[in-house]
């Protein structure tokens, strides 16, 4: 039963009528007044147990649900990771985490107990990590938001702070004081990329670890002043049993995303925020640069610049935030990693600059995401190589890569501006950026403007708008344009269905200017489905979006059968699929079907082994470049292939993933073999070697790729780290090198050093210097 809070009527109809006000921005000061009707009393339907009395902190029901109670600090406490402060033994502890795997439902094996405090400025979150083996304690990773923390003994706390059980932030930490932070829409888009103003501090011990966060309210957003019943949820990962467990449980079916299920959070009650004016944040930034390039007449150009800059973010309300950005630098930016791309489509590389990385999540349409991985991430095995079968192609409408980047050029942005963030029921996005003229890239100013509106339905579900603007359009003179309305529904914990319909505008455009898509998945722990049907028309061509593959129809089968037995101390979890994609051009003929089949094996050690089998039909109605000089002429080709991956079990020095597969290709034979992972030197010193070969013999002739890539971290700090990558490939015939410090000498406020050199390998002898660059930039967070 739900415990309910009441409050006046005519104060709910007042906000909601305001909310649709202040996300239309038709009355000026909706916003304001939004804010101070939302202070008012009003309905909160909690979900779970009634609070606690004092001195209990921590209440159930029979169904699993839990309500705590957060604890005013009496005075302030030192953040040192020790736990020692008389707080902690006057006030009760939050425990009996709740095994997600490998053991769903029963007690974790270790105990963990939980406090949770405020005072004026901040939620303070301590944790006391018990551990019977501290000895078999993983702690290696101390770089900002690296994958390899969760790949750690680890903790992590997620906060719903609007309490609408689908969208919120988590912070992450390890046994040594590691920093990972995200941001989560709709239960399922994660963006680890978003940085907050935070601190923690770790400590290791005889008993295990213990750990401290302090997590500023002016680095949350959340619907109003005063009392706030928030969601809030703990995991611990304890890797020497590779075991997950939660304060309040979610069902092993989520495997990974499990931390993203707010629904699934316990309920927080008794937390009051601070009072006072809105947040207002400045960070300039200055910039030094030394540029050489050697591959432009005269024979080189040598450059010394300096410049200047400026981000703001203001709190519109306490829940819509804008940022406004002058003059915006990205050069403190990590290269991409190089891919190897044995098709005839595009390629896709994540977004990885600041700017376009909060509210991330909101602008995402139709069920595509932008992910900040990419290629080569730890324990993808991989090695670099793209291939159609493990790359999706359903449109983005929005791409923030195509705003300040074109051919491989940078395109300087001058100004830009954007609103995120939550008014009642309703996600807003909008962004506005102009950028300057770019000879090289043959691009001239350029506007790019983006609006993203979301509902929120039932319990889980949402239906939403897009529109995108390009002017002038890429083609030519003229605005390109992208609208279009997409649908979630969850009507099961474990059943999906999304879809959309959309439509491009743009000058002189010949053929079907729409697309669409419908999907349904059902991503149960012991079985699963998935089918689609994606439609892209000739014309459609959303230019501020990206698009692999134009003018296809695409269908889409997949089943999985993934038991976990119960005895077996080796097997923990083993797993078959089947799929089907059929693809047909705009004509409605057959241009490629890929049947195949899968099986693999989840170790309790922590590795995975996977084998799969794929047959191929591919029909090109012209030829392609398919690298080394070799054309693939048109016609009809069949051909199979076998592949398998090892991913070795985090417990162990040497990570990461290793792959083998054979088979026919486009006429000839394929043979490939790649590894990417992680060698522990120390805990603070790591190195991540890639390799990735592709044996081709084909009937035009034989050649072989190589890509190979090599990145060494010395991480001194939490808040520091030297990192220095280098990287080959043949195809491209391209060797880059490059050092990056940073340097976070303040929270929020950062120094970067920046040292990058490609050099080109198609002449004789040591390879010649194509370009180089240093660069030396620091920034200031100011805060009011």
């Amino acid at each position: 039963m739900r415990s309910v809070a009441q409050g006046p009527k005519i104060v709910r109809r007042v906000a909601r009528t305001l909310a649709a006000l202040a996300a239309s921005g038709a009355v000026p000061g909706a916003a304001q007044a939004l804010d101070r009707a939302r202070d008012s009393p009003r309905a909160i339907a909690v979900d779970g147990p009634p609070a606690p009395a004092p001195p209990a902190v921590v209440a159930r029901d029979e169904a699993g649900r839990v309500t705590l109670r957060a604890t005013r600090l009496p005075e302030p406490i030192v953040l040192d990771g020790q736990l020692d402060e008389r707080v902690y033994r006057e006030v009760l502890a939050v425990s009996d985490f709740v095994q997600q795997v490998p053991r769903q439902g029963e007690p974790a094996t270790e105990k963990t107990e939980v406090w949770v405090f405020f005072d004026r400025e901040h939620l303070i979150i301590a944790a006391r990590c018990w551990d019977s083996q501290p000895a078999r304690i993983v702690a290696n990773e101390q770089r900002r938001d690296h994958y390899n923390i969760f790949q750690n003994d680890n903790f992590a706390v997620t906060i719903d702070t609007f309490y609408d059980r689908r969208t919120g932030y988590i912070f992450q930490t390890n046994p040594i004081g590691a920093m990972r932070d995200g941001n989560v829409s709709d239960e399922r888009n994660s963006n680890y990329d978003w940085n907050a103003v935070w601190q923690t501090k770790s400590r290791l011990s005889e008993q295990g670890w213990s750990v401290e966060l302090a997590i500023p309210f002016k680095s949350l957003r959340y619907p109003r002043e005063g009392a706030q019943v928030w969601g809030v949820n703990f995991r611990r990962i304890v890797q020497s049993r590779n075991e997950t467990s939660f304060l309040s449980p979610v069902p092993a079916s989520y495997g990974g995303r499990a931390i993203n299920k707010f629904s699934s959070s316990a309920t927080l009650v008794g937390l009051e925020s601070p009072s006072g004016s809105r947040s207002l944040e400045l960070k300039p930034y200055s910039i030094a640069s030394l540029t050489s390039n050697r591959q432009v007449v005269p024979p080189f150009d040598d450059r010394v610049g300096a410049d200047a800059g400026l981000d703001l973010k203001y709190g519109i309300s306490k829940g819509i935030t804008a940022d406004l950005t002058l003059n915006t630098d990205f050069a403190q930016v990590e290269e991409d990693d190089q891919q190897v791309n044995l098709t005839r489509f595009n390629l896709l590389f994540p977004e990885k600059r600041e700017f376009f990385l909060e509210g991330q999540g909101i602008f995402a349409f139709g069920g595509s995401v932008q992910g900040s991985g990419g290629p080569g991430s730890p324990g993808g095995g991989g090695g670099g190589v793209t291939r159609q079968s493990t790359t999706t192609l359903t449109p983005f409408l929005f791409f923030s890569r195509r705003i300040g980047l074109q051919g491989g050029e940078q395109v300087p942005i001058r100004a830009g501006a954007r609103v995120t963030g939550r008014a009642g029921s309703y996600l807003i996005g909008a962004l506005q950026i102009r950028t300057g003229e770019q000879p090289a890239a043959g691009q001239p100013a350029t506007d790019f403007s983006v609006l993203r509106l979301r509902r929120d339905l039932l319990r889980n579900s949402s239906a939403g708008f897009i529109f995108t603007r390009r002017g002038p359009a890429s083609a030519g003179p003229g605005a390109n344009l992208a609208y279009g309305a997409d649908l979630s529904l969850l009507p099961l914990p474990d059943l999906t269905l999304v879809g959309y319909y959309a439509r491009t505008s743009t000058p002189a455009s010949v053929g079907d200017e729409s697309s669409y898509r419908a999907q349904v998945e059902y991503g149960g722990d012991r079985y699963g489905f998935q089918a689609e049907h994606l439609f892209v028309g000739e014309g459609f061509n959303p230019e501020v979006g990206f698009l692999r593959r134009r003018a296809f129809r695409r269908s889409l089968a997949e089943l999985r059968f993934s038991p976990r037995p119960k005895r077996s101390k080796l097997v923990r979890k083993w797993g078959l699929t089947a799929s089907l994609d059929y693809i047909e051009d705009a004509r409605g003929r057959i241009e490629t079907r890929e049947t195949g089949g899968g099986f693999q094996l989840e170790l309790q050690s922590g590795d995975i082994w996977t084998l799969e089998a794929t047959r191929y039909l591919d029909r090109l109605a012209r030829d392609f470049a398919l690298g080394e000089g070799v054309v693939v002429p048109p016609g009809d080709y069949s051909f199979a292939d076998v592949k398998s991956v090892l991913e070795l079990g985090p417990r162990r020095k040497l990570t990461g993933g290793v792959t083998l597969g054979r088979g026919s290709f486009y006429g000839g034979t394929r043979s490939e073999a790649g590894y990417r992972g992680r060698i522990e030197v120390s805990p603070k010193l790591s190195f991540e070697p890639g390799l990735s070969f592709n044996w081709l013999d084909l009937p035009q002739r034989a050649f072989t790729t190589t890509l190979l890539t090599g990145r060494l971290s010395f991480m001194p700090s939490p808040r520091a780290f030297v990192s220095a990558l280098a990287q080959y490939n043949s195809t491209s015939r391209s060797l880059s090198a490059s050092v990056r410090l940073r340097w976070e000498y303040r929270p929020g406020s950062e120094l970067f050093v920046v040292w990058s050199e490609g050099r080109d390998t198609l002449g004789q002898g040591f390879p010649a210097l194509a370009n180089r660059t240093l660069a030396i930039k620091g920034t200031r967070l100011l805060r009011f």
